[in-house]
């Protein structure tokens, strides 16, 4: 039996504070996670998952929001728990990548995607097409070129999913990018820093991808409340390269 002798700090969606979780080791956390990412989707059978990062607090005290707010680039885990058709785990602390599969028969993750490696490019394009209407001009021409290459290649394929764990976990296998951009009606974007843009960010870096906010590297952020917001366009180094080339050239 354990001796709880720390606590750790856990913050969720939708939650407004923090709370508390007693832990049983020396060290101290912070946890923060998006317990059903995609809940919208549950009565259709789609895909939904649950986002986490994890953090050292920084000084030995009693824990507070401060310990919260920090740099993605200061995270020292991430991953997500993909409910489908299977059940899959992928997790990076640090060192790259892997992917986990549940095995109902034994009741145990088994190791079945070893160091993930993002492609360079891919041939997928991931967005919700129904706000182009109000996007900026970067990403508009982004996905018009996605789909009608300037350069005469064959154009992107759409798939959208509506849930970021289902999305972000094709696009990490497969390759290509999830954009979901700062809009007119959503003008800091629409997904949340701490356990939306920053672990599925983590985890695309550590596996050779990009992500960036528009303005700059997802994990620079330094978040300044618990539910902020940022737009996010994450995935193949090449194709996040193409879409900052394009805001660079706004400025």
């Amino acid at each position: 039996m354990f001796r709880a002798k720390s606590k750790r700090n856990w913050m969720s969606f939708p939650m407004m504070s923090l709370s508390r979780l007693w832990s049983a080791v020396d060290e101290q956390y912070c946890v923060v996670f998006d317990p059903l990412d995609g809940s919208s989707n549950i009565d259709c059978g789609v895909s939904i998952g649950t986002i986490f990062g994890i953090y050292l607090i920084k000084e030995d005290h009693e824990p507070t929001i401060e310990d919260v707010l920090q740099p993605g680039k200061n995270m020292l885990a991430a991953g997500y728990c993909m409910y489908g058709s299977s059940c899959t785990l992928v997790l990076s602390t640090g060192s790259g990548v892997n992917g986990f599969t549940l095995d109902p028969s034994l009741g145990e993750f088994i190791l079945t995607h070893p160091d993930i490696k993002i492609p360079k490019k891919g041939k997928i394009y991931s967005v919700n097409e129904g706000n182009a209407k109000n996007w900026d001009d970067p990403t508009t021409k982004y996905v018009e070129n996605c789909k009608y290459p300037r350069d005469g290649s064959s154009p992107k394929s759409l798939r959208y999913i509506g849930s970021m764990v289902a999305d972000v976990h094709r696009t990490l296998l497969y390759g290509g990018i999830f954009l979901y951009p700062a809009d007119k009606k959503s003008p800091n974007g629409k997904l949340r820093v701490l356990y939306e843009v920053f672990p599925m960010s983590f985890l695309m870096e550590q596996a050779g991808g990009q992500a960036f906010t528009g303005n700059q590297r997802a994990l620079d952020l330094v978040p300044k409340k618990l539910h902020e917001r940022s737009p996010i366009f994450l995935g193949s180094y090449e194709d996040v390269e193409e879409i900052k080339a394009l805001y660079a050239a706004e400025e």
